[in-house]
């Protein structure tokens, strides 16, 4: 039983863990069907459109049977807030990531999205959700770990070095990568593509920082995701209309292009929103954006597979820096999370103690009175009566439940 017992507590502790690994795994691959995608040819925004009509299809039905007992009433203030959410997540987040993966690299692409720990924990500060206690270790680690991170991110994008080959990358012939030569793209191109990639990584970071908030007004994940899902969907249309003027950009069929929106929003938007949604109530918004530097590794090697991308010793290095601090950042959220619940612990008793306490008082309270009052009264009842006090137990048993 103790063994049934420290298995299923690890579990429950290992589960954030998986879920947030799991997600990493699910985001690089969206990055690699998009970029094979968006390189034949698929306009960006009719690819959020249709990936966020697909999330809602698969999210919505499980929201309304499952949550229709507990689901909040919607209010004017938590509509804006999902519109908003709307605006971040599927328009300005994935329009401009998306148009950033086009000028760059599906790799690149996320060795900058890297610094989404460092925004998402310093606009955490800014709005109170993270405190600041430079005098702790774990505070510390969170901190260094952040520009660790960061650090390892640009190590990656400024320093090449060079070409590493792995076992499976002397198989690979050059005529076989469906990526473009990024060596040829002008400097505009990627430093455009490096700003819009920085936009969309502060919409992300927002993105997460305003849907901690809401989930605690609108306590139900899947009404949430569901309803973000779909509004990201009609604010998408309207942008694409507005983007967008030849008809024939609407046309997909069975084709990578299909594959790219369906894997997009069941997996990209749908489970991940919820995931995402379920694992930073408990962990906040730190911990969830902590994992993001785990999927440029994972791009990486799928890359260096499927599109035959080339694995440079400044990549290397990059990755080693982005693991250390992402491994500092969560050993620094741990040890929150451990102080929390042994605060939560300690405090039960004390609450229990306090409670037990007050209620001794009362009661002896009550007594005193009771003494006072049979003393003041004892003669008189007597000599009116001639039998014994009926009055005063009667009031005690009255009293005595209100205390």
């Amino acid at each position: 039983m103790e063994g049934k017992g420290c298995f299923g507590n690890f579990i429950q502790t290992a589960k954030p863990y998986i879920a947030m690994i799991s997600l990493q795994f699910g985001y690089a691959g969206m990055n690699i069907i998009t970029k094979v995608s968006l390189n034949g040819g698929m306009s960006h925004y009719v690819l959020v459109v249709y990936r966020h009509a697909f999330a809602t299809a698969v999210i919505a039905p499980f929201a309304l049977v499952l949550e229709r007992k507990v689901r909040p009433k919607m209010s004017f203030s938590i509509f804006m807030q999902i519109f908003v959410l709307g605006l971040l997540g599927p328009v300005i987040d994935q329009n401009f990531y998306y148009a950033g993966l086009k000028f760059t690299s599906p790799t690149f692409s996320c060795a900058m999205s890297n610094m989404l720990p460092a925004m998402t924990f310093v606009m955490a500060v800014i709005c109170r959700m993270e405190k600041l206690h430079m005098k702790k270790l774990r505070t510390q680690a969170k901190v260094a770990g952040t520009a660790v991170t960061v650090a390892g991110a640009m190590l990656m994008t400024l320093y090449k070095g060079k070409v590493v080959n792995f076992i499976w990358s002397e198989h690979m012939h050059p005529h076989t990568s469906s990526a473009p030569d990024t060596t040829g793209s002008s400097d505009k191109d990627w430093v455009k593509g490096s700003i819009l990639l920085i936009i969309a990584t502060f919409a992300w970071a927002s993105f997460f920082i305003l849907q901690n908030v809401t989930m605690r007004r609108y306590q139900a994940p899947l009404s949430l995701t569901s309803l973000v899902c779909f509004m990201g969907t009609l604010q998408s249309i309207a942008v694409t209309f507005v983007m967008e003027h030849k008809p024939n950009v609407w046309t997909i069929g069975w084709d990578m292009n299909l594959l790219a929106a369906a894997y997009a929003g069941i997996i990209s938007s749908s489970v991940a929103y919820y995931v995402q949604g379920l694992v930073m109530e408990k962990r906040g918004p730190v911990f969830v954006t902590a994992f993001s530097p785990l999927m440029m590794i994972i791009v990486a090697i799928m890359g260096s597979f499927i599109l035959a991308e080339k694995i440079y010793l400044g990549g290397i290095l990059g990755s080693v820096l982005i693991v250390m601090g992402l491994y500092s950042v969560l050993w620094g959220k741990y040890k929150e999370y451990q102080e929390k619940d042994a605060e939560d612990i300690i405090l039960e008793p004390v609450k229990g103690n306090s409670g037990n306490s007050q209620n001794v008082l009362a009661i002896e309270d009550i007594e005193a009175n009771h003494s006072e009052v049979f003393n003041s009264q004892a003669v008189p009842a007597l000599a009116i009566s001639g039998g014994p006090i009926t009055t005063v137990p009667p009031m005690i048993a009255v009293e005595a439940p209100k205390n």
